[in-house]
């Protein structure tokens, strides 16, 4: 898997689970709509900790800043 998430992309994500899950715990969504977004919540942290969108990958985009030569080499 080659990554493709750049770090604002992983902060977006990361606190639209943490937002969906303050929603959840506090009542103010539930049933069918929570359990939804909660799956949702968890596919945007576990992407946002391996670095890599496959939805990104199938359709060619990426996030992430392209290093050019000399930050390669570090």
């Amino acid at each position: 898997m080659k990554k493709n998430m750049g770090v604002l992309d992983k902060m977006v994500r990361v606190s639209a689970a943490i937002l969906i899950g303050i929603l959840y715990f506090t009542h103010i969504i539930n049933g069918t709509l929570a359990m939804i977004l909660l799956i949702i919540a968890g596919v945007f942290i576990v992407t946002s900790f391996i670095n890599f969108c496959p939805m990104y990958h199938l359709l060619g985009i990426s996030t992430k800043k392209k290093m050019n030569q000399s930050q390669e080499k570090k």
